[in-house]
């Protein structure tokens, strides 16, 4: 029996729909497979009631394009979640001071 992060067990099945993964889910046994790919993913719960407009250059747009795409996520997610760092950087610092 392989463990669940063992990089030598089955690769997950790719699904087209949330039916085929939940029938996956229903009768896999999850410890034949490997999960060294899969990567912790937060969940945004919050309602997004304001909104924000700016202006940056287009290559830095394609490249937090880009950036996202290679986290799989989507590239107002990843800027929201480049706030979220920010601003949890700056409360820490002025917490040590």
């Amino acid at each position: 029996m392989s463990r669940p992060d063992a990089p030598d067990g089955k690769p997950f099945p790719i699904f087209t729909t949330d039916e085929e993964a939940e029938r996956f889910l229903d009768t896999a046994d999850l410890s034949e497979y490997d999960f060294s790919q899969f990567r912790p993913s937060r969940f945004e719960l919050r309602k997004k009631d304001a909104r924000i407009n700016m202006r940056v250059p287009a290559p830095q747009l394609d490249a937090i394009k880009q950036a996202a795409a290679n986290e799989g996520i989507p590239y107002q997610r990843f800027i929201r979640n480049a706030i979220d760092r920010a601003l949890a950087e700056t409360a820490h610092r002025k917490a040590g001071s």
